[in-house]
């Protein structure tokens, strides 16, 4: 989603540059993209200092009119925050607060308001509305964005991995490519990429699986339902969402990963990743400036389906039978981890130059935000290259895809 959207916003403002998009998968969106909830989120959760809240709140905007201008699904159903007990009111007050400093249309509302746009929905005394979340049909922008892309012109090379940086350009399985500029949007694997060209010595991804649980077709809900978050935590808890199609799910999860596309069992493992995500895993359990012991502990009870319902049930006035539901496909969350402060990276971040650029922690909501963050990277770009300067850490004060540019892409 990143890649392809930083690509159509660079062959935009440069219509005669060469760009050339590889995919080590046989088809864009495999991993985060395709694999994404899917839900539009409005930009309420976010301190107003960040770039998540600026672009959440206008990615919502430009990705609802880009499906209704293509006639993609989409399914306005709106979300409800409910509060699970007393102490849960100060979380509500705190996201309503966020909300109206982002410019965000967000309602406070009576648990009777509540029950009126979901019957079901249990909450303490009030709850919040936001009337613009919604959910798309992650496979079919993807797939809209890629005819966007052939048609600019842009060559999108699939089954051709990045191996490593080459002199005047990179190596990949398919051969060498000459480029005059290198975008780097690998997702799982941004910070290897990133450290290959000299950036990113502070940071690793570690990587956190999202377990989706489906309903069985005859229950379903009106509206997204979800808990006050741990705003600590860049994940929101376990919570109701329905899909393009009206389908309800529970999740997802955030459960630590073993290795980079640890999606289930033994598949695609690797054992150099294998030690090396547990290392890091292992020294967070140490020490970290976040609990990760603690999160880590939560979220592996998640494996359990009867625990998972269980959770999502503390949301609802009457729980949900336990027979029909369904394990959906899992997604991988590539969250970057400072190593040397020991936390984890709550807004979005990139390393660049005037050769190449890094997005390093582009994780959720960023299938929201992608359209608005690619307008700022290419800004980002035309000022690396037209001032032959260099920028480290740039970050709001707070797609396994990698984008090679052939000639000059600013």
């Amino acid at each position: 989603m990143i890649g392809l959207s930083l690509a159509l916003e660079v062959k935009r403002r440069h219509p005669g540059s060469r760009l050339c998009l590889i995919e080590k998968e046989p088809a864009c969106g495999l991993h985060a993209s395709g694999r994404n909830s899917g839900v539009l989120h409005a930009g309420f959760y976010y301190s107003a200092d960040s770039l998540k809240a600026r672009f959440t709140r206008d990615g919502n905007r430009e990705l609802t009119a880009y499906c209704e201008s293509r006639g993609l699904p989409i399914n306005r159903c709106g979300k409800l925050v409910v509060a699970r007990g007393e102490s849960e009111l100060a979380g509500l007050d705190e996201l309503l607060r966020r909300g109206k400093a982002n410019g965000v249309e967000l309602h406070e509302i009576t648990a009777a308001d509540a029950r009126a746009i979901e019957p079901r929905a249990l909450t303490h005394t009030r709850a919040l509305f936001s009337p613009t979340t919604s959910s798309v049909d992650p496979q079919a922008v993807v797939a809209s964005l890629i005819r966007d892309a052939q048609q600019a012109g842009i060559v999108i090379r699939t089954n051709t991995r990045y191996l490593r940086k080459s002199k005047g350009g990179v190596a990949t399985s398919s051969g060498t490519i000459s480029t005059g500029y290198v975008i780097n949007a690998a997702g799982l694997y941004a910070d290897r990429i990133a450290h290959d060209f000299g950036f990113a010595s502070n940071y690793r991804i570690l990587p956190f699986k999202g377990l989706y649980l489906y309903a069985p077709k005859s229950q379903t809900l009106r509206a997204h339902l979800y808990p006050v978050p741990e705003l600590q935590f860049p994940f929101l808890g376990v919570h109701f969402t329905l899909t393009a199609h009206g389908r309800m799910k529970i999740g997802p999860t955030a459960i630590p990963a073993f290795w980079r596309e640890h999606y289930q069992g033994l598949s695609n493992f690797s054992l150099a990743e294998f030690i090396d995500v547990l290392r890091r895993e292992s020294s967070l359990f140490l020490k970290s400036s976040f609990d990760f012991g603690g999160l880590a502990l939560r979220e592996l009870r998640k494996y359990s389906r009867k625990r998972l319902l269980a959770l999502a049930n503390e949301l609802l006035s009457q729980p949900l039978p336990s027979k029909g539901w369904t394990w959906g496909k899992p997604g991988i969350r590539a969250q970057l981890v400072d190593l040397h402060e020991r936390k984890l990276e709550m807004d979005f971040r990139f390393e660049g130059d005037d050769r190449s650029l890094h997005v390093l922690n582009a994780v959720s909501p960023a299938f929201t935000c992608a359209m608005p963050f690619a307008r700022l990277l290419a800004d980002k770009i035309e000022g690396f290259v037209g001032g032959r300067g260099q920028l480290g850490n740039e970050v709001g004060s707070t797609g396994s895809v990698e984008a090679a540019a052939r000639g000059s892409a600013a």
